[in-house]
C-alpha cells in the first residue's frame, strides 16, 4: 500500500497517544442515544442562499446544514455526521479549493472555528480577554471567512455537534483515534462524491486535537491507492505529540517544551524584569534555553552539581516569573497547573490555560491550582448560543437534538506528494498546545522543513478571538492558499 511520507511522518505523530488527552476544556455528557428500534429517518437537508463580502470581495453562495449518513457495506446507516457546507453559486470554476474543517477537543464541535473565524458570520465576543458575560451575544458578518479563495465545509464528527449514531449503533465506536479518522475520510469521500468535487484543489484543517485528526484523516485519505490528494494541510494550535506532556515522573520534556509558553506569559503579564522589546524575542531567548542548559540541567536529575543548579535556577526565574525560592521547592520544575496559579498569586489572580491572557480569581488564594479555566468560560456562552441561534435560524436547520459543545471523550510522504504543504499557527499564550511543542514534533518524523509554514499570533488556543489576530490568520491562510 502507497503512503505518503507526509502523511506517515503526521499520522506517526498521533501514534505517540498512549492515552487521551483533551486539548480543549469542558467536557459534558453526549446527547442521548437514540431508541434503537426507530426507524432511522431521513437525513435532514437545509439549503439557503446569502450574499457577503470576504477579504474584500462580495461573494454569493449556498449554505447547505445537512446531515450525510454513514453506512455499512450492507448499505444499513450507522452514524449521522452534521456538517456546514458554504460554496460560492455562479459558473463552477474547476481551480477553486474546498477546505474541510473541524475542531478537537477530543469530542468538541466545529463551533469554534465555525463562529469564531472562518464562517460566514461570527460571534462578537471582547477581543481582549474578557469574560463574554450574558446573552444576547452580536452574531455578525464575518469579513475575515475565506469564502473569497475557497469553499469550505465544517464537520462535526458522531458525538459533537448534531452527530449522532443511529439505530443500534454506539457512538462510542466511533470514538478511536483511527475510526475516528475512517468516519471523517467517509465524509469527505462522500461529499466529493455528491458535489463532484473529486478534481478540485483540496485543504484539510483542524484545531487543537483536530490537528491530531488531520494526520489521522490525511493518512486515511492518501494512505492507499484511491487517493484523495491534499493540496494542504491546516494545523491550528498544533498538538501532535502528547508524549511531551505526559504527566509522567521522569518526563523531562515536558518542562522543556511548556518554558516558552510560561515566559511568554510572564512577559504578557509584566512579571519579567528588563524585558526585551518584542514578545518574539523573548520567546525565541527561552527557546535557547530550554533545549540547552535548562534540558541539560534536568537531564543530570539528583546529580546536578549546585553551582550549576543555582544559576539554571536563577534564569528559569528571570522566565517564568516565580521567585528562586518556589523554583527552588520545586526542583526546577512546574507543573502548567502550578504555574497558573502562581504567577499572578501576589494580585490575587489566577491565569487561563487555553489563553493565558485571561485572568480569574479562585474561591481562594491559597490552593496549589486553580478553581477552573478562565479562558474557557470567558468564551463558552457566547459560541454555543451562537451556533444554536444561527444553525436553527439563517440556515433553517431543525432539529429536537441539542448541540453538543464537547461531548465523548476519544479512546485514545510527502516526497509522493510535492504539491502538499503544511500550514502551522500557534498562540503565544496557548498552554493547551504549546508553541514549542508544535515546533518539536514537526522538526522530527522526516517532514521536509521547507514544507511547513509556521506562523504565530498574540492570543492563545483561540488567537481568533483576539480581532487583530483573526484577522492576521485569515491574511496568512488565504495567502497560503492562493501560493499553490
Amino acid at each position: 500500500m502507497r503512503f505518503t511520507k507526509t502523511a506517515a511522518a503526521l499520522a506517526a505523530a498521533t501514534i505517540a497517544l498512549a492515552a487521551p488527552a483533551a486539548a480543549q476544556q469542558g467536557a459534558a455528557a453526549p446527547a442521548k442515544q437514540d431508541n434503537p428500534d426507530k426507524p432511522v429517518p431521513p437525513p435532514t437537508v437545509s439549503v439557503t442562499h446569502h450574499t457577503g463580502t470576504f477579504g474584500g470581495a462580495r461573494i454569493a453562495y449556498t449554505a447547505t446544514a445537512s446531515e450525510t449518513y454513514l453506512k455499512a457495506e450492507d448499505g444499513t446507516p450507522k452514524a449521522s455526521i452534521f456538517s456546514v457546507s458554504y460554496v460560492k453559486e455562479g459558473p463552477r470554476d474547476p481551480n477553486r479549493p474546498v477546505t474541510f474543517l473541524f475542531n478537537g477537543g477530543p469530542g468538541s464541535g466545529s463551533l469554534w472555528l465555525h463562529m469564531g473565524a472562518f464562517g460566514p458570520k461570527r460571534v462578537a465576543i471582547p477581543s481582549d480577554a474578557r469574560d463574554d458575560g450574558a446573552p444576547p451575544y452580536p452574531i455578525v458578518d464575518n469579513a475575515d471567512s475565506l469564502l473569497d479563495v475557497t469553499d469550505i465545509v465544517f464537520i462535526d464528527p458522531v458525538g459533537t455537534g448534531f452527530s449522532h449514531a443511529l439505530g443500534k449503533t454506539e457512538a462510542k465506536e466511533y470514538w478511536g483515534v483511527t475510526s475516528d479518522a475512517k468516519s471523517i475520510s467517509q465524509f469527505i469521500r462522500t461529499w466529493l462524491s455528491e458535489n463532484n468535487r473529486w478534481n478540485a484543489p483540496k485543504y484539510l484543517g483542524g484545531e487543537s486535537y483536530g490537528t491530531t485528526r488531520s494526520a489521522a484523516v490525511a493518512h486515511e485519505l492518501m494512505g492507499g491507492y484511491n487517493d484523495v490528494a491534499l493540496n494542504g494541510i491546516l494545523l491550528i494550535s498544533t498538538i501532535l505529540d502528547f508524549s511531551l506532556q505526559a504527566d509522567t515522573p521522569g518526563n523531562e520534556m515536558s518542562y522543556v517544551v511548556n518554558l516558552p509558553s510560561m515566559a511568554t506569559t510572564a512577559y504578557y503579564h509584566h512579571k519579567v524584569s528588563n524585558p526585551p522589546a518584542s514578545v518574539e524575542q523573548f520567546a525565541e531567548e527561552a527557546r535557547q534555553f530550554a533545549s540547552g542548559p535548562y534540558l541539560t540541567a534536568l537531564a543530570k536529575g539528583n546529580r546536578l552539581p549546585a553551582e550549576e543548579r543555582a544559576q539554571v535556577r536563577t534564569q528559569l526565574s528571570r522566565y517564568t516569573g516565580l521567585s528562586e525560592a518556589y523554583l527552588d521547592q520545586a526542583n526546577l520544575r512546574v507543573a502548567p497547573f502550578r504555574f497558573f496559579k502562581e504567577l499572578l498569586r501576589d494580585r490575587g489572580m489566577t491565569i487561563g490555560r487555553l489563553d493565558t491572557r485571561y485572568t480569574g480569581k479562585d474561591y481562594d488564594n491559597a490552593g496549589e491550582n486553580p478553581d477552573n479555566d478562565p479562558s474557557f468560560y470567558g468564551i463558552d456562552g457566547g459560541y454555543t448560543a451562537a451556533l444554536n441561534a444561527y444553525a436553527r435560524s439563517d440556515l433553517g436547520f431543525t432539529t429536537d437534538r441539542q448541540y453538543v459543545t464537547i461531548g465523548g471523550v476519544r479512546d485514545w510522504s510527502l516526497r509522493e506528494n510535492s504539491g502538499l504543504k503544511v500550514f502551522v499557527a500557534q498562540g503565544w499564550y496557548d498552554f493547551a498546545t504549546p508553541f514549542f511543542g508544535a515546533e518539536f514534533a514537526l522538526s522530527r518524523g522526516g517532514i521536509p522543513a521547507d514544507r511547513v509554514q509556521f506562523h504565530y499570533y498574540d492570543a492563545g488556543h483561540m488567537m481568533y478571538v483576539r480581532d487583530e489576530d483573526r484577522a492576521k490568520l485569515s491574511r496568512d491562510i488565504r495567502e497560503f492558499i492562493r501560493s499553490r
